[in-house]
Parts: structure tokens; sequence; C-alpha cells
């Protein structure tokens, strides 16, 4: 088959199960379990940045009523004017902000859930974005992310052909490749955060069963890669791993910001 019918047929399984690639139901149970062991009076603070149209959210709303708990608030973080709006129509609090050149509107430690489903892989700044997640989140606290692999089965076929991976086409909107052991790495860098699970979602070019079976096998080589991690009590923030380190990219670091506080 030319590879331009492949990729065309790629494109006919993603839009057929779109789902598979946002684990909404994923993300929901991640922060269900996170509600159920919550203490204290406060209610639990959810944050979404590049919540979009408030698709996550709203699930995760739903998921946590259905469940009796109804002590939580929304928040999320969207520069499109449109998607903020439907994201303010669910109930949830937006805030306009550059998530790569500004910080997070909200005070230290104020949020038990952070979140963020295919948006990292659209970033550069991703040394000051989670700086600013290790700021915002409570020590304990979960930091859930939803990316694009790299290493999905299908870009290693792509790659065995000299073709540009899907997740990180030239001509497109992501500037950035990620694998499960890559993000891992990262996150885990100098003891900020710790990664307690990492999950698939879809298989191309697989039917849905199928691509649902193998993404639970082999998460490594999934369309979609899902981790979960915890912040841990080290002190400071995220960003202090580029002052040990020299990269030839001139990394923003926020020098001259204000954290602002709610």
């Amino acid at each position: 088959m030319p590879i331009n019918a492949c990729k065309s047929f790629l494109l006919k399984t993603k839009d057929q199960n779109v789902d598979l690639l946002f684990r909404r139901d994923l993300m929901s149970q991640w922060v269900l379990e996170a509600a159920c062991s919550h203490q204290g009076p406060e209610p639990l603070r959810i944050l979404d940045f590049g919540c979009g149209r408030g698709d996550d959210l709203g699930m995760i709303a739903e998921n946590l009523k259905h469940h009796g708990i109804q002590k939580f608030e929304l928040y999320g973080i969207e520069c499109f004017a449109p998607s903020a709006s439907e994201s303010q129509k669910k109930g949830i609090q937006v805030s306009a902000a550059n998530i790569e050149s500004e910080c997070f509107p909200y005070s230290d430690g104020f949020f038990d859930v952070v979140l963020s489903n295919q948006t990292i892989e659209h970033t550069k700044e991703i040394f000051w974005i989670f700086s600013e997640v290790s700021r915002v989140l409570k020590a304990g606290g979960l930091v859930l992310t939803g990316v694009p692999n790299l290493a999905s089965f299908h870009n290693r076929l792509l790659l065995l052909f000299g073709r540009q991976p899907t997740s990180i086409e030239l001509l497109g909107p992501h500037v950035r490749g990620i694998t499960a052991p890559s993000f891992r790495q990262f996150l885990q860098t100098d003891g900020y955060f710790q990664v307690n699970e990492i999950r698939g979602g879809h298989f191309y070019p697989f039917p849905r069963i199928l691509a649902q079976i193998l993404s639970r096998l082999f998460p490594g080589a999934s369309a979609s890669l899902f981790i979960k991690a915890q912040r841990t009590r080290k002190a400071g923030l995220f960003l202090e791993v580029l002052n040990s380190r020299f990269f030839e990219t001139p990394y923003f670091t926020g020098r001259g910001t204000s954290q602002a506080k709610i």
C-alpha cells in the first residue's frame, strides 16, 4: 500500500475512535481516586491548563457527582476566547494566561490535581510549565498528562520507511516528540515529581476492541500516553533543574516576572 494511502487509513482510524486518544475516562478515574482520598475541609481543587472547551473537566465533574462527590472546584487556563467561553458555561473558572511565558494566576500549593490533555506537545517551554505546576500543586498532589506518543507502533513503521512521524509533522501544530521513558525521566529529574503510572490509549491501525487490548498490553507503543505523577515534598521549583545543566536552547526562566496570586 503506498505510504500516502497508509497515512489516509491511519487518519480514518483516528477519526473513528478519537475518544481513545484522549482517554477522558482514565483521567476521570484518576481524579475520582484522588477525590476519594481527599481529606480536610477545603474542596478538591482541579486545574486543567489548555482546557479548551472544558471537555475533560466536564467529564470529571460528571463522574465525581455520579459517585456522590460534590465538594470540588474546577479551574482552567485557556487563551482562545471561544473555547474559554464554552468552558465557563460548564462551571469552570477560566483564566487567560500564556502558559509558556506567564505565571499561572494562582497561589502556591493551591491545587490538589493539575492536568493537561494533548497540550504539552504544542509547547517549547516545558521547564517553565512544569515549574509552575510544581508551584501551584500541593505536596502529594497529582499531575496528570496526556500526550501523543512518538514511539507509537504506527510512528515506528513510518520511520522504518523514512517518513515523518504523525505526532510531530513539520507542517503541523506539534513542536515536541515524547516517549514514555523520556517523559518519565523528565518529570522525575531532581526529585520534584514521582511517576506512579503510565497507560496507553489507542493503537493504530487496529479496530477499536483490539486497539484497546494492545494499548493496555503495550502502552509504550500506543498512539497516546497518559502519565500519572505526584508532587513530592521537595522544596523549590522544577525550574531549578536548569541551574545545574547547560542546554544550547535558551529556555524561558521567568526572570523579571512576578507571581500573581489568587
